[in-house]
């Protein structure tokens, strides 16, 4: 017992006020890099300390690389330990962190794609050096062509406004990275990372190295050449190993996989564990320097030895193995003891012991019961009361439960909804799980009686995403729905082409959902101004994160919905209850009348900075130029 502690009276006030257990409980990807619960250090400790040894063997130079599997039933803590692993290398320093989860696998056959994507995305979080990994990384190579020591921060900072306004002295410090760097084929790759010290140009760059197209101006004016669409799959492979080897030279990798389970397949007939599995043995002989961990169930660990030449696979990805335990009594007492800690330090207050006003010998009961972390902290929020005070007699809601999750869902993406407002088929998945709880309703209109996916021969597929089925005004209707958030004028073109032909894709509408403007003198612009003409009459939708946001959020919660352990149903019930479709303005605005214009408010399609032209001196001075500049900078 604490004999300083707080008035009862003011305890009591802040335990009638809030429950800080009334949360959501799940462990998501926002937590893994902006973690926003207690870590307990002492549960699954043999876990944390295995996978630091391995790191530390790394970094002595004992070893290359490392295969860890993480093996738990569902809830006993794998996304937890990946947090802790995370924590504990952005304070030490020394390596780069990348994490893989649900969201990210998307299209398995495009796994090389998508892990390009991750990797990318990975790298624009915060590093130990108070800026992008990305960022750490390229003032590595800086420091390495020019034999200097400069800080990250002090690059970023300085440099911005100079490589905007002299885009020749990227030119030459990436000659200068070259010359070091004999073995990456991609001379591009060290100039996009370069370009990401540029505060004006970081965002470009970086969705240039996770292999999206920039607009053609935007691409010509940092020097980064556009792929295609085709060529994605087979370049991202080797994007990624480049990318590795640089890493390797300067920092250990740790990389995480998180979230294997899934009924998806790809074309070869393998689920989302057994590719991934295939994807780390791949990667295991690419790395220079890392730990490649997987998280998963028991089951799924002898799924993946169902594959074909499983030992290679299995002999790579758990070279160790650690299971995860259940709690004990220590580690519940500790647990709801930490949860206190950061609520009671919140309201300034001391109670009388670390568990207050829980019992320690009741909590300790409970670690006899072999319990995951969720469900003791699902007591505490069952039980949570002024000491004294009658239980609650009212039965839990489980559209609550859904609120949670959503608001979980929405807070993360206050920081995460760049990573998906570009990547159209996810924003299309949204778009279509909301509209699913308007089937059978009207809404603006249009009786809607059928949501379903555009089905297309593999040339067409990828373009035009699903079809709203329903009647309006007694009439047929028959809208297709084309979210194109693409900045290369050839993919953009390509859509437009097949969302004004009617007649092969079974519409009577065709509606482009998109933030940006469509770039004049294309045959996209063209194919717009046909599919916007009162022929075709169809429709042109502003995309604006505000709107897609709540759409994205519930479809991210229904994801994950076996974590947060609600069923489809209820979180449909909520759709309807909170009017998160019916009155959302994209949805609103596909299923209204036309309007025939192109939407206010795009963003445009960047136009090109065009550098002043160099004369000879400037031209034979530029080296020198670029050490004045970097001189100023050291100063």
């Amino acid at each position: 017992m604490n004999d300083f502690h707080s008035s009862i009276a003011y305890l009591s006030k802040a335990i009638a006020s809030q429950n800080p257990f009334d949360r959501s409980l799940i462990v998501r990807s926002n937590d893994i890099w902006k973690p926003n619960f207690p870590d307990v250090s002492s549960i699954n400790a043999h876990a944390s300390d295995g996978i630091f040894q391995a790191i530390e063997q790394i970094r002595a130079g004992y070893r290359t690389v490392s295969g860890i599997t993480i093996r738990a039933e569902k809830g006993l803590g794998k996304s937890h330990l990946i947090s802790r692993i995370r924590r504990r290398l952005l304070d030490e320093g020394g390596s780069f962190f990348v994490y893989m989860s649900d969201v990210d696998y998307g299209n398995l056959n495009r796994v090389n794609a998508n892990f390009l994507n991750t990797l990318s995305s990975s790298l624009k979080q915060m590093g130990n050096e108070g800026v992008m990994q990305w960022q750490e990384l390229a003032t590595a190579l800086i420091n390495e062509a020019l034999g200097e020591t400069y800080i990250p921060q002090q690059l970023v900072k300085q440099f911005s406004e100079e490589l905007a306004e002299k885009p020749k002295l990227v030119d030459a410090l990436t000659t200068k990275v070259l010359r070091l760097k004999p073995n990456i084929e991609n001379p591009y790759l060290i100039q996009a990372i370069l370009w990401t010290l540029s505060l004006d140009k970081v965002s470009f760059a970086t969705n240039w190295l996770s292999g999206r197209a920039l607009a053609q101006a935007q691409a010509d004016a940092m020097g980064l050449p556009n792929s295609t669409e085709e060529d994605k799959e087979g370049e991202a492979l080797q994007t990624v190993c480049q990318i590795l080897d640089l890493i390797g030279d300067y920092r250990t990798l740790v990389i995480g996989f998180d979230e294997l389970e899934s009924v998806d397949r790809n074309e070869a007939g393998f689920n989302r564990a057994q590719v991934v599995a295939l994807l780390v043995k791949d990667l295991y002989g690419k790395i220079k320097r890392g730990v490649l961990m997987t998280a998963m169930f028991d089951e799924t660990w002898f799924n993946i030895r169902s594959l074909p030449q499983a030992e290679s696979v299995t002999a790579r990805m758990g070279e160790k193995i650690f299971d995860l335990k259940y709690l004990n009594a220590d580690d519940v007492v500790t647990l709801v003891s930490q949860w206190l800690e950061q609520f009671y330090d919140s309201k300034d207050l001391i109670p009388p012991d670390p568990v207050y006003p829980f019992d320690e010998g009741e909590l300790r009961e409970l670690g006899k019961e072999k319990l995951i972390v969720r469900k003791v902290l699902e007591e505490c929020a069952k039980n949570w009361k002024v000491p004294g005070a009658p239980p609650p007699q009212t039965a839990p809601d489980p559209l609550h439960q859904v609120e949670l999750a959503f608001n979980n869902e929405l807070n993360a993406l206050e920081e995460t909804i760049e990573k998906y407002f570009e990547d159209s088929s996810i924003l299309a998945e949204a778009l279509y799980f909301g509209l699913l709880a308007l089937k059978g309703k009207s809404v603006e209109k249009v009786q809607v009686e059928e949501i379903e996916k555009v089905q297309t021969k593999a040339a067409d597929r990828g373009y035009l995403h699903f079809r709203i089925r329903g009647k309006e005004n007694g009439k047929s209707v028959k809208i297709v729905v084309a979210v194109v958030q693409e900045s290369g004028a050839r993919f953009v073109s390509a859509a437009l082409k097949r969302l004004i032909d009617y007649q092969k894709f079974d519409m009577t509408r065709g509606c482009l959902v998109r933030s940006k403007d469509v770039k004049p003198n294309t045959v996209g612009k063209q194919c717009l101004d046909k599919l916007l003409s009162q022929e075709l009459g169809g429709e042109f939708v502003k995309l604006a994160s505000e709107d897609i946001k709540p759409l994205l959020a519930i479809y991210l919660v229904n994801k994950a919905c076996t974590d947060y352990e609600l069923t489809e149903d209820q979180i449909q019930q909520f759709i309807v209850q909170k009017k998160l479709a019916s009155e959302n303005y994209l949805i609103c605005e596909i299923l209204s009348d036309p309007s025939g214009q192109i939407p206010d408010g795009l963003a445009p399609e960047n136009k090109p900075q065009i550098p002043s032209l160099p004369n000879t001196t400037e031209i034979n001075n530029l080296n020198e130029a670029l050490d004045k500049l970097l001189g100023q900078i050291s100063g």
